[in-house]
């Protein structure tokens, strides 16, 4: 959650020698104006209340109890309030007498409040929170689960499902928790990738495998778990739409933009047993793959908070029966439009809160969108905060003239198909002698979701009971299916009937959407059961080679794995060609990163100098695919490389050279070490001297002064001498071991911005937080976690320097997350008050000259 992180940033204290200024006591902190929101036509927004931060904290977690009240949480020590609201106003703020903190899911049912936090029992994970006495306060407070893993990345929203079971969606730094069901739904996963992956660039996420993030559901007392589907990055709530079918707004990674692995924050359908595809680094599956389903819809850049429907909304029926997200990095209150499609549905998507400005023309507020619930009252409220961002409760009504009659009714379009989903479900983690022959006249349907519930009934069958079935089936999707479920679930022993049983089905004859669904079927197989024999290489070596590549690029890309772990001899040719040929830069990067693996004996030097040609050719210049590049138009802001660009080349570059000959090294050092210094950044920052250690307090009276009259060359100036751009980008400018800050100011008010500054270590994301690490022999290493293995990590601890510092895990006494910031303290101390002024406005003009900062007074 709350990704872009706020130990970011550069370099913004200031003032200078205005001291009697200084010790003027700082503005109240108030939230966004509604008057600086836009909604659509006949909606009103209204912000109700500003947290007191001292007091109250930064919100990030909402419900709504059984009499109309909010019950709001914060994060990191902060209270857990409940509002009572009269006439769409706030009547009364209260804290409640809860030891439960980090709050990161609320839900009231089965009589109770259930809480996903950090509590008394000393974990982290469910609570169940009763009121015993009558008091109206929760006296009686049980630890349900533990799920050893706070944070943006662990455990997360709460919803209650039509069968009354609690579902929990968990974020993908959360290890499956113990006792699951072994009758769960979701229980065949693997990494299941054909070729070496490589590790984030910047060691995000390094070493975490399948599921990643999952969803798991509970009776009321949470005596019974089971797992009920996975695959995602970090989706942080989920709600049921008027169909009881569940949904979740997952996230993108944000580090891989212009990789060819990058996905969008999307909106999927949580379906019984489903996969849906993260893998962690470089393993993403694409949406074509078919042990996986696809989004719903693919939202674009942002960082997805909470989910929730709006069934009891006093809204027109279209808007009663969507699906609403957060955005919290561009203040994005989405509503998301359902259209079933087969058990499934399509959706569309419009933005029904936003800044003024979100087009980027003019400045925009941040609105840090947080969570989102109906009221008793029939209107929409919702929060902001996280991170110690300024927090607020806004309220959302319609004032205009359409019926508002309650219109959120169960869909008739669809229904049949997804009753017959519902009924595969059933047979999901149990073996059921009718499952196969119920299950089986759906392996060719249309709709993926069917199909895949189909699937996962028939895997959880003795493989003997339908393994001849399989083999022999005609219908090509049908034999598709259930041959893939014989890789996921058979033996070796069962590989060459499984080949020959692609056979009956050439690719040459098959559609593009068969085509690459064979292609996963033999990624999975072998994958999972290892090299076929040198006859069965051959023939299908040959057999692809015959139509690759071809006019689709989804096939070129699958085709081009399967020939690469072949080593097929005419690969490496043809992958060159298709790089010589690419439309986009992510295109060319999937060949130049599946090449590095072509061993010694595939290349010539001839060959060797073309490829190593591709890392810099047009740099800068290749096209994006035009949904990307709309994606960062829609978000107000311009198209950037991800933190992990730069990392992810010299890395790939890395692993590239090993694969070389001794003598091919030597003749190619100085191409090599070309490439290798252009993916290293450089900063030329001017030295300056000492002004003054800038505090809070010397600041804060001064931020307004940086809203008109700056100057932007003076500003980026200040980025660079304050050694900002050594580890953030801006724009097309800097370093990429600290987060992005073009759209910084979509995120962070100047107060924020500027105690991320002053005190970098007292709000900490934890995508870029250190890893501490004491040995056994009393060493302490800090730094960032970059590699993993099963037996040692790597850390980094100078994130400017490639230098690795490898531990055997037998070694390793404790590790823990470090409490102190990779970004150092003081960087403002060298800039004056004129100039930290200029640099504040550079941040929020997201690198636009003509913004009205730099307008003159």
């Amino acid at each position: 959650m709350y990704r872009l992180s706020l130990i970011i940033l550069l370099a913004i204290a200031t003032l200078s020698h205005g001291q009697n200024n200084a010790k003027k006591q700082a503005p109240k902190r108030e939230a966004t104006p509604a008057d600086a929101l836009a909604t659509l036509p006949g909606f009103k927004v209204e912000l109700l209340a500003s947290s007191d931060a001292a007091v109250e904290g930064s919100w990030i977690n909402l419900c709504k109890d059984a009499k109309g009240r909010l019950i709001i949480g914060g994060q990191r020590n902060q209270p857990m309030l409940r509002v009572t609201l009269k006439d769409g106003r706030v009547e009364k703020t209260e804290k409640l007498q809860l030891p439960i903190t980090e709050v990161m899911g609320l839900l009231v049912a089965h009589d109770s409040l259930y809480v996903m936090g950090a509590g008394p029992a000393g974990g982290y994970g469910l609570y169940r929170c009763r009121d015993t006495k009558g008091a109206d306060q929760y006296d009686d407070v049980k630890f349900l689960k533990d799920f050893r893993s706070a944070g943006e990345h662990g455990a997360h929203g709460l919803a209650l499902g039509k069968d009354g079971k609690v579902y929990v969606m968990i974020g993908n730094h959360t290890h499956v928790p113990e006792k699951v069901s072994p009758e769960s739904p979701f229980r065949n996963y693997r990494e299941d990738l054909l070729l070496p992956r490589q590790w984030d660039g910047n060691g995000h996420a390094a070493g975490i495998l399948a599921p990643g993030g999952y969803v798991v559901r509970t009776d009321a007392d949470g005596k019974e778990w089971e797992l009920v589907l996975g695959g995602f990055r970090n989706a942080y709530d989920i709600a049921f739409n008027t169909d009881g079918e569940l949904f979740t707004f997952d996230s993108d990674m944000e580090w891989d933009w212009g990789m060819p692995w990058y996905r969008p924050t999307r909106v999927n359908h949580c379906t019984s047993g489903s996969e849906h595809g993260w893998r962690s680094g470089t393993g993403v599956w694409p949406d074509n793959y078919l042990d996986s389903v696809p989004p719903t819809v693919n939202i674009g850049v942002g960082s997805p908070t909470g989910v929730s429907n709006a069934i009891g909304a006093k809204f027109p029926a279209k808007y009663q029966r969507a699906i609403y997200i957060c955005d919290w990095s561009y203040g994005r209150l989405i509503a998301v439009h359902l259209t079933p499609k087969g058990s499934s549905y399509t959706a569309t998507f419009e933005n029904f809160v936003a800044p003024m400005g979100l087009d980027g023309k003019s400045p925009k507020k941040p609105l840090n969108l947080t969570d989102i619930v109906i009221g008793d009252d029939g209107a929409m409220y919702f929060t902001t905060g996280g991170r110690n961002n300024q927090a607020g409760l806004y309220r959302v009504t319609y004032t205009g003239t359409e019926p508002t009659d309650a219109a959120a009714q169960p869909n008739t379009d669809g229904a049949a198909e997804r009753q017959i989903r519902h009924s595969l479900e059933a047979f999901h983690g149990k073996k059921n002698p009718q499952a196969v022959a119920a299950a089986w006249p759906q392996l060719h349907h249309e709709d993926r979701h069917l199909r895949s519930a189909a699937r996962v009934a028939i895997e959880f069958q003795p493989v003997a009971e339908w393994k001849s079935q399989a083999l022999g089936e005609k219908e090509p999707l049908a034999a598709m299916t259930a041959l893939l479920a014989l890789a996921r679930c058979g033996e070796f022993k069962d590989f060459t009937d499984l080949l020959a049983a692609l056979e009956k089905f050439p690719l040459d004859k098959l559609s593009p959407e068969l085509k690459l669904e064979k292609l996963r079927v033999l990624q999975v197989a072998m994958a999972r059961h290892g090299n076929p024999s040198a006859e069965q290489t051959r023939k299908l070596s040959a057999e692809i080679d015959a139509i690759f590549p071809a006019t689709a690029e989804a096939f070129n890309r699958e085709a081009a794995q399967v020939l690469v772990y072949l080593q097929s001899p005419k690969v490496l040719a043809k992958c060159l060609r298709l790089m010589a040929e690419a439309k986009t830069q992510e295109d060319r990067f999937h060949y130049l990163f599946h090449l590095r693996t072509l061993p010694v004996g595939f290349w010539t030097i001839d060959q060797r100098k073309e490829y190593l040609g591709y890392w810099t050719k047009d740099k800068g210049k290749m096209a994006h695919p035009p949904e990307l590049v709309r994606w960062f138009a829609e978000a107000g802001r311009g198209y950037a490389d991800g933190n992990s660009y730069n990392n992810f080349l010299k890395n790939f570059l890395k692993e590239y050279v090993a694969n070389m000959s001794a003598a091919e090294q030597k003749e190619l050092t100085p191409v090599i070490t070309a490439i290798d210094k252009a993916a290293t950044v450089t900063v030329e920052a001017k030295s300056r001297p000492f002004v003054k250690k800038w505090t809070m307090d010397d600041v804060l009276p001064q931020l307004e002064k940086a809203s008109v009259g700056r100057n932007f060359e003076k500003g980026k100036q200040a980025f660079a001498d304050a050694q900002c751009a050594k580890c953030h980008r801006f724009s097309d400018y800097g370093g990429s071991v600290g987060p992005e800050l073009t759209a910084v100011a979509s995120r962070f008010d100047r107060r924020a911005l500027l105690e991320s500054i002053i005190e970098p270590s007292k709000v900490l994301s934890e995508q870029f937080q250190n890893l501490e690490v004491n040995t056994l022999d009393g060493k302490v290493i800090v730094g960032r976690l970059v590699d993993e293995t099963a037996d040692k990590i790597a850390i980094q601890p100078d994130p400017l320097d490639s230098k690795r510092v490898e531990i055997k895990k037998a070694d390793i006494e404790t590790k823990k997350p470090s409490k102190l910031s990779p970004m150092p303290a003081n960087l403002v101390d060298v800039l004056s008050a004129d100039d930290v002024l200029d640099l504040i406005a550079y941040l929020e003009s997201g690198g636009n000259k003509k913004h009205p900062a730099f307008a003159k007074k």
